[in-house]
């Protein structure tokens, strides 16, 4: 049973946006990148494997890309639903139970000397040599080795040809991609090519490069490097404020039902700490989905859900519900409810209701709840 709140998953728009980007980056390069396909934090609330196997079904018209998860855990969850792609480990080692990335196969991120010696000496009692993309840390100041300081740091990873890891890529992240005056990215771009110009010298011979998430990739080709990292695009929201470039469509609507329509005086109030009064009589409507579900509290007075093909403004969002202003429709019980998607030529969208807010649209993916089912259609 599917509550009224759910969301739907288009996996054919998916693999169209897969699609769309692989053309994009070929029709600008004779020898374009290849594709690492974010699916982190359930694939930002797509679900991760659900996504994962639609991409790994489109090997057959161009190459399954790679896949990146966030932590180890992440990458066993993909591997047990039998995804057989390979499977990059974005996130820090430190706390975690390297087993996995033995038993699971998947490819770790190195970050940091003490997590090389700990990789080195986990694969050299299994005999193995393992294969590790080598994190640099250009000014992001999260994970990753200091891009001045490889001289000393690099010798821990011990890659040398006989050595337990086998370095495949090493790479960066950008802070301020998103943001075309911000001088960082053009200074964490440089230090990371005066990386790339070291890299033998550093012992890392043979290995591939990569950069530019989905904003670097609409911002800059010369970030492309050998591989590129879409996320937010591959879900067809265009990184704001960025227009679009590729065109990609949104995977993921999220919808619900009218539960309750009562009218409400001038001066009543509505919601936790009556932060809306009424200023008429008025109808309002209340729909199930609340905070509990990842709608944020700074929806009331800021963003609009559709309802009967017009926009209804939310006044208050409470844990399990939001109420919303429909005194100028005809609306019932039972009406359904877009909260982001397309209803009747109009339509809300993740960057929509980031923008209201002020955030970023990764979040209003990211933190919808886990009670809310996803269905997913297309394939």
């Amino acid at each position: 049973m599917v509550r009224p709140t759910h969301a739907v998953v288009d996996l054919a728009r998916l693999v169209a946006n897969y699609r769309a980007i692989r053309e994009y980056l070929a029709a600008a390069s004779a020898a374009p990148p290849r594709i690492i396909a974010v699916i982190k934090a359930n694939a930002y609330g797509h679900g991760a494997v659900a996504v994962a196997r639609a991409l790994e079904a489109a090997e057959a018209e161009g190459g399954a890309p790679t896949l990146a998860c966030a932590d180890i855990e992440e990458g066993i969850e993909l591997r047990e639903a039998g995804i057989r792609a390979p499977v990059l480990v974005f996130g820090a080692l430190s706390v975690s139970d390297l087993d996995g990335v033995f038993r699971h196969r998947l490819t770790p991120t190195v970050s940091s000397p003490s997590a090389a010696r700990r990789l080195r000496a986990a694969a050299a009692a299994r005999g193995c040599r393992l294969g590790v993309h080598v994190k640099v840390d250009t000014g992001m100041n999260r994970f990753g080795f200091r891009h001045d300081n490889l001289r000393r740091t690099m010798p821990a990873l011990g890659a040398g040809d006989a050595g337990p890891l086998r370095v495949e890529a090493v790479y960066t992240h950008f802070a301020t991609a998103e943001s075309a005056d911000h001088p960082l990215f053009e200074r964490q771009r440089g230090c990371f090519e005066s990386v790339r110009a070291a890299m033998r010298e550093l012992g890392l011979r043979g290995a591939w490069c990569h950069a530019a998430n989905s904003a670097a990739l609409l911002r800059d080709r010369r970030t492309w490097y050998d591989a590129v990292r879409p996320g937010l695009l591959l879900y067809g929201v265009v990184p704001p404020p960025m227009e679009e470039h590729v065109p990609v469509r949104p995977v993921l609507s999220l919808h619900s039902r009218v539960v309750a329509v009562k009218g409400m005086r001038r001066g009543e109030t509505a919601g936790y700490g009556a932060r809306f009064a009424a200023p008429r009589a008025m109808r309002a409507a209340v729909v199930p989905a609340g905070y509990a579900d990842g709608l944020d509290l700074r929806l009331a007075g800021a963003a609009s859900v559709l309802v009967r093909g017009r926009r209804a403004p939310v006044i208050a969002v409470s844990m399990d519900s939001t109420t919303i202003d429909v005194t100028d429709s005809d609306v019932s019980p039972g009406d359904p409810v877009v909260i982001v998607g397309e209803q009747d030529g109009d339509s809300i969208d993740a960057r929509e209701l980031a923008r209201a807010i002020g955030t970023v649209p990764h979040e209003i993916l990211c933190r919808m709840g886990a009670r809310i089912a996803r269905v997913h259609q297309g394939l």
